[in-house]
């Protein structure tokens, strides 16, 4: 687990940074990418000697098999054992916290329990982890390798009598019996006239002829995976067939030009200035979102995205969509590593429109 050393590594350049003498994990997600141990019930604190697992009888003994000799395992998760920890360690300033995972009323408790001032950390964490290193690639392209499966799977027994629920419900069986951990998020499998709705919901009804939009992904070893791939049930005319390749234009368009080095605002530009041309106001959201251990991370491609630039380790998707209320929707999505002067599309599915039935 050398990569647990070297994240240790940046987080305390980090902390120096800040002028932070120690700093308390509590998000599980940070946790288990700074150790590689998942737990859910307990701390981690940092200082710039030592790593410590702070936690209950429940995982102490998981938690010294799994993890580096760079963390030390200890019982007792409250804030009365960080403040002993600290007090050993000849931490004299104030503790940092992740202000952005904790809740007010925790934060207070924290406080009154060290009995020295916090400070928020705010993005420390979520910064480091915004670039991804090798084997943060590695399970984020099996993780989409899953993905493209499972495509592949629902296309082979997508019927009329399935319901919106059952096509949701079908994609996740699929990808957890082929190794996935669980869902990254709720599927969106919506048709007909619901797929005008961006983050409409699966309902327990027979799909409806039309577009099917299929937003869906899986964790694999801690990691996301995010596509969206839309088709048509029953022939498409051709104002659909329009709207569908629009969308396709758009996102070949940001894919052919996007790049290490480029500011996140103009690959959205390329997509929307197609979008707009024939749909004024019809792709009411970014282009695309950071991806890792969590769905939505940073960097963010949107017109609000200021001088954010794109740099190797970035996971993002492209995801351009157009949306005509009560009538129908499309959206077609695809992840990008961003890699040393160049980038590399991972998502595979065909994006040829589809009809079935």
């Amino acid at each position: 687990m050398d990569y647990c050393e070297k994240r240790l590594t940046k987080l305390r350049t980090a902390m120096n940074e800040a002028d932070c003498e120690a700093i308390l994990i509590t998000e599980p997600m940070n946790q288990t990418w700074l150790c590689g141990f998942e737990y859910h019930d307990g701390y981690m604190l940092i200082t710039h000697k030592n790593a410590y697992i702070i936690t209950d009888s429940r995982y102490t003994e998981a938690a010294r098999a799994n993890t580096s000799d760079s963390f030390t395992v200890t019982v007792s998760a409250t804030p009365a054992t960080v403040e002993k920890l600290l007090c050993e360690e000849g931490v004299k300033g104030a503790l940092f916290f992740e202000d952005r995972y904790l809740s007010y009323a925790s934060a207070k408790r924290l406080e009154d329990g060290v009995n020295r001032r916090i400070i928020a950390s705010g993005g420390m964490l979520d910064s480091l982890r915004e670039f991804k290193d090798e084997a943060e690639f590695a399970a984020i392209r099996k993780a989409q390798e899953l993905t493209d499966m499972a495509f592949e799977h629902i296309l082979g027994v997508l019927n009329p009598e399935m319901t919106e629920t059952d096509v949701a419900v079908e994609l996740e069986f699929f990808l957890r019996k082929h190794g996935a951990s669980g869902k990254s998020f709720d599927f969106i499998t919506v048709s007909g006239e619901a797929s005008s709705l961006p983050h409409g919901e699966p309902k327990d009804r027979k799909l409806r002829r039309g577009f099917l939009t299929m937003d869906f992904g899986c964790i694999y070893q801690g990691y996301c995976s995010d596509m969206t791939r839309t088709v048509c049930l029953g022939k498409a005319d051709d104002e659909m067939k329009k709207l569908y390749n629009t969308v396709l234009e758009a996102q070949t368009a940001a894919l052919d030009i996007i790049t290490d080095g480029m500011l996140c605002r103009d690959v959205d530009k390329a997509a929307r200035d197609i979008i707009e041309k024939e749909y004024a106001g019809k792709f009411g959201h970014g282009l695309g979102h950071g991806v890792g251990k969590f769905i939505h991370e940073a960097p963010r491609l949107s017109p609000m995205a200021g001088d954010t630039v794109l740099r190797p380790g970035h996971v993002v998707t492209v995801e351009p969509g157009i949306y005509l209320e009560g009538k129908y929707g499309c959206r077609i999505e695809d992840m990008v590593f961003i890699t040393p002067g160049g980038r590399e599309c991972i998502t595979h599915s065909k994006k040829e429109l589809i009809e079935l039935f």
